[in-house]
């Protein structure tokens, strides 16, 4: 195994997770969205305080730092890329590896950046785009199911959180780990980003937990963009 590609792979990806796409669009629009809100620069923070077009933009720019990487470590340790379309790709299990290991190299720089002294976002939005580039299939029932929960819970923590649990469930039995005969490497690749994304809700989990947890409104916010196109 050429182990060069994995550092120049693991490298590459934890740079694209320094990117900021909320910090982006929030300074084009002349405004700040780290001292507005959560202060997080993440898709929740910006459809709270910028409306539902950023905060839907701001998700599929995100999820983007997930997919990119992951195919891009996918395709360089010999995955097909036609595997990946027809979800087929847990058929090459060192592909897999390349594929999380691109994915959670994103992650990690995404909720560590060094560029933002390791003060970065949540990661939901990255480890959803890890999904829909392992498995496009499951990443549109994820983005069809977390429209409709936030329509009937109105918190994105909630969402966020429950969604990568259900995922990460489904990615594992589909990866076959569950199996006696799993691959123990994407075991922990898999574990690790679980873990990672539930680290960095800690503080939305206690809020939840006690009643302190901010609201979304993401019914208003939908509503007015439903009525501006009416």
């Amino acid at each position: 195994m050429e182990w060069w590609k994995f550092l120049v792979l693991i490298a590459g990806s934890y740079l694209v997770g320094n990117i900021f796409f909320a910090k982006i669009i929030s300074r084009i629009k002349h405004y700040d969205i780290s001292k507005a809100g959560s202060g997080n620069p993440g898709t929740m923070n910006m459809l709270r305080n910028l409306g539902f077009s950023m905060g839907l933009i701001t998700l599929l720019l995100d999820m983007l730092k997930g997919v990119i990487p992951s195919i891009c470590g996918y395709l360089l340790f010999g995955g097909n890329f036609y595997d990946l379309i027809t979800c087929n790709g847990a058929s090459n299990q060192i592909a897999c590896i390349g594929l999380f290991t691109g994915g959670l190299s994103a992650l990690v720089g995404n909720i560590f950046p060094v560029f933002y002294y390791f003060k970065g976002g949540k990661g939901a939005a990255v480890m959803f785009g890890i999904f829909c580039a392992a498995n496009p299939l499951m990443g549109i029932i994820i983005f069809i199911g977390g429209f409709l929960f936030l329509l009937l819970f109105d918190y994105g923590s909630l969402v966020s959180f429950s969604f990568v649990t259900i995922a990460t469930i489904v990615e594992a039995y589909l990866l076959g780990i569950m199996s006696e005969d799993g691959n123990i490497v994407l075991s922990c690749l898999l574990f690790a980003m679980f873990c990672l994304v539930w680290f960095a809700h800690r503080q939305n989990i206690f809020r939840l937990l006690t009643g302190k947890e901010n609201r979304l409104n993401f019914k208003k916010s939908f509503g007015k963009k439903l009525k501006k196109k009416v």
